[in-house]
């Protein structure tokens, strides 16, 4: 049985329309703050594809106005499943725009959980594009995804092992100091720009870092803005850093 669900969230950007524009409507704009590496065919009735660890996810795209509204929508499953996104911008006074953001669709037998998650998860999501906007608008991204599973490890085992791979104290906030030095890259020294029961996200000079955790897992996303990133290496050394962690 499949459950229908909406997600509405509104959030003011210091950026203009066409930066906010650039970040949710386009595949390196995407990469910079999101999730996954993306592609996006600019006209309606085009593709946006999100590929993660190897996974394609398609969607079509139902509405392409530039600057002001931007829609996909994933092919209905067998089992009636579909999600759709649909961004809205306004600009404001003082180079400021407001993003409207309705995440809609049907949820499978399981709805409640995962309709929580995305609950959850959106405010983070908005405060990671938030950050690129204030400090890396105009600039490309490097995504960088990691991820570590842990059956044997409680969520709270799980959280304090990250805390300490961070070099943060407890409990976490926003503005603290984080500190890491994943083998092979140069150390991490940023300071916490989002902290909550399951993620952490972190701003340095050349990069957004953010850290997924629950029951026997963590997923890293990052954005890598220097221009000498090495992708594969950066995945690799992080990739490291969290098995060691969380082993």
């Amino acid at each position: 049985m499949t459950h229908p669900f909406e997600i509405e969230l509104e959030t003011t950007l210091p950026a203009s329309p066409q930066e906010v524009w650039e970040a949710i409507a386009t595949g390196p704009g995407i990469d910079s703050w999101f999730m996954g590496r993306n592609e996006v065919e600019p006209r309606e009735g085009g593709t946006a594809s999100m590929d993660t660890a190897g996974h394609r996810e398609e969607a079509v795209i139902t509405a392409y106005e530039p600057g002001k509204r931007f829609a996909t929508r994933t092919p209905t499953g067998e089992d009636g499943r579909f999600m759709a996104f649909e961004y809205l911008i306004e600009g404001r006074d003082r180079g400021s725009t407001v993003l409207r953001v309705v995440h809609s669709g049907l949820l499978g037998d399981d709805w409640q959980d995962e309709y929580d998650a995305l609950r959850r998860g959106w405010p983070f999501h908005l405060n990671t594009l938030r950050e690129y906007l204030a400090h890396f608008a105009g600039r490309v991204g490097v995504p960088v995804f990691d991820m570590a599973l842990s059956p044997d490890k409680t969520p709270h085992e799980v959280r304090s092992a990250l805390v300490r791979g961070l070099s943060l104290p407890v409990p976490v906030a926003v503005g603290v100091r984080a500190h890491a030095e994943p083998a092979g890259l140069a150390p991490l020294d940023g300071e916490v720009v989002w902290a909550d029961d399951e993620h952490i996200g972190l701003r340095t000079a050349q990069g957004l870092y953010t850290f997924h955790h629950g029951s026997g897992v963590t997923v890293m996303f990052h954005h890598l803005f220097a221009p000498d990133t090495d992708t594969d290496g950066a995945e690799a050394a992080w990739q490291q850093w969290l098995n060691d962690l969380v082993a």
